[in-house]
């Protein structure tokens, strides 16, 4: 999809569509709805009335998004770059009429714990009595993601040990009783409760690719397979609900069915009978985005509405040069203050140059290559990086940047230590001569992490590894990168920087704009806070294309009279 400007474009003629957010995180899927009047030139203009998110940090970030948003492009306050450049307290918004508005707009509140009555209304009073709305979101994925059932049904290294089998089988049995009652499992009913009350005309519902193979706790039958059967029809999957009487009482008099439509199939495959599970599952990086991020991602449409939607359009695969390639160079430092610097680079130069002695000749030579060039970048970067913004030529880069911005915000490399330093560094030089990661198994004994899944054999002259080879990792610069998972936030391992003279992991703003935030978005929290609302979010260069798809459905609406009635009579009626 094309950008038709770069300011703002307002239409006499806008439809304007409520948007309802749940399990919000930092926005990035309401981000890209909100954004898509402006970037597209439709007549469709998404406009988020209610966001819900459970993480005070995140429901931070998406209430200074919210202020944000309510500006036209050149009417933004200049207190705003002061707040996120730190010049100025938060409290500098307070008097603005728009800050109260954007407090209105996001709700610090968990599903499933909030009282039902209050959720409703409070659902109900922001959308006025409007039929014609969205509804986003998706419940935590965790329970969902192949690495997460992986760790919460594994019987773990202590009973692994165990000498008595029935100890693993006790283990075993626990984890997965644990597992099939972990309330993650349910939450999607949330979301399901949400649509039956207050019927949106369309929902977006997003979740990760191991939703697709996750089964029904005790069955063999597939998650995904019971989630869409409830999609399709929420008021029959809520029938046992223990609070069915008070969603009655809380409900339209409508019981509406949805059809359910993958947004990868045109029109002429677009039929539910026809769908496949994995039709379902969405490539980022087929669409524009400069990261390999799969998602499953299903889009619904309340029966009655006569409309058909159109599909995601791919567009050339972008890369992580693309996305962070014209950010100021910043480089690592130690994660020890009480280090001295000249002590810290003296262990990381050291062992890189040790390292170097066993390497391939052309590694070597780019090690000590970059070593040589770290000590050229002085900068470690900051919470504000001024630099001159060069001009965007490409879609991706006119999404990205922002016309107000003085530099990069939240561009700062973390301490890692001399260790790891030396590490990125043989990693980064041996990949950028290799044209791809090394393996664990390639490295030289002196870098080897001190691991019990890592050993050297000393007869073949390399290390034998058990479990993660690729534990370590660097983001190659001509390809889009890995998926960013909120795992960022515990450590940079897996997100080495490809450029070996920076010799650090990826920065907060390398994470977001391989997550495609732009760089007038700031992230609230601490730096593990903030990697973990950007590892979690949906990429909104993808979401403003899933925006386009649905605008289309909100353009070629036309909806017969539907007599309110109550029960199955209705469902009869639709079909």
């Amino acid at each position: 999809m094309k950008s038709v400007a770069t300011s703002s474009i307002h239409s006499s003629m806008a439809k304007f569509i409520p948007v309802i957010d749940l399990f919000a995180g930092p926005g990035g899927l309401s981000e890209g709805f909100s954004r898509h009047h402006n970037w597209s030139g439709s007549d469709v203009e998404f406009r988020s009335v209610l966001s819900i998110e459970k993480s005070a940090p995140a429901s931070k970030t998406l209430t200074l998004r919210t202020f944000f948003r309510k500006f036209a492009d050149g009417d933004l306050p200049e207190q705003y770059w002061d707040v996120v450049a730190g010049r100025l307290p938060e409290a500098a918004l307070h008097k603005f009429p728009e800050w109260s508005a954007a407090v209105d707009d996001v709700w610090l509140a968990e599903l499933g714990v909030v009282p039902i009555s209050e959720l409703h209304e409070r659902i109900a009073e922001r959308l006025g009595n409007e039929d014609d709305w969205l509804l986003l979101g998706g419940p935590p994925c965790q329970a969902y993601s192949l690495m997460g059932r992986a760790r919460m049904t594994g019987i773990g290294h202590q009973a692994r040990s165990a000498s008595d089998p029935k100890v693993s089988d006790l283990v075993r049995q626990t984890r997965l009783q644990v597992f099939g009652s972990d309330v993650r499992h349910k939450l999607y009913q949330e979301y399901l409760r949400i649509i039956a009350v207050h019927q949106p005309a369309v929902f977006v519902m997003e979740n990760v690719k191991g939703i697709l193979s996750a089964k029904v706790p005790g069955t063999d039958d597939l998650m995904f397979d019971r989630i869409r059967a409830d999609l399709v029809d929420p008021w029959a999957a809520l029938a046992e609900d223990p609070n069915f009487e008070e969603l009655e009482r809380l409900a339209k008099p409508e019981r509406p069915r949805y059809r359910l439509f993958a947004f990868t199939l045109d029109s002429r495959r677009a039929s539910d009978g026809d769908v496949k599970n994995r039709d379902f599952l969405i490539r980022s990086e087929d669409y524009g985005v400069p990261q390999k991020r799969h998602r499953v991602i299903v889009l619904g449409i309340r029966h009655g509405i006569d409309a058909v939607p159109g599909a995601l359009q791919p567009s050339a695969r972008a890369t992580v040069r693309d996305a962070i390639g014209q950010l100021p160079p910043v480089r690592g430092g130690p994660s020890d203050k009480r280090v001295s610097e000249a002590e810290w680079k003296g262990e990381r130069d050291g062992l890189a140059a040790y390292a170097a002695k066993s390497a391939q000749p052309k590694v070597a030579k780019a090690i000590l290559e970059a070593i040589e060039r770290n000590r050229e970048i002085e900068d470690q970067g900051g919470r504000l990086v001024t630099v001159e913004m060069q001009l965007a030529d490409t879609d991706l880069e006119r999404w990205l940047q922002s016309a107000d911005a003085e530099g990069f915000l939240q561009h700062e490399s973390r301490g890692h230590m001399p260790s790891d330093l030396a590490r990125y560094i043989y990693m980064s030089a041996s990949a950028a001569e290799l044209k791809r990661s090394p393996m664990l198994e390639e490295w030289p004994q002196v870098l080897l992490p001190a691991h019990r899944n890592v050993a050297f054999n000393a007869k073949t002259g390399q290390a034998e590894v058990s479990g993660f080879s690729d534990r370590f990792k660097v983001q190659m610069w001509d390809s889009p990168s890995s998926t960013v998972t909120s795992h960022i936030a515990k450590d940079g391992h897996y997100f080495i920087h490809p450029d070996p003279a920076q010799n650090r992991s990826l920065t907060v703003r390398e994470a977001a704009r391989l997550q495609t935030f732009s760089d007038d978005y700031f992230f609230c929290g601490n730096r593990t806070e903030v990697f973990t609302q950007i590892g979690n979010a949906v990429p909104p260069y993808l979401s403003v294309q899933l925006a386009e798809v649905v605008a289309g459905v909100f353009t070629r609406m036309v909806q017969p009279a539907i007599t309110p009635t109550r029960g199955r009579e209705v469902q009869e009626a639709i079909g």
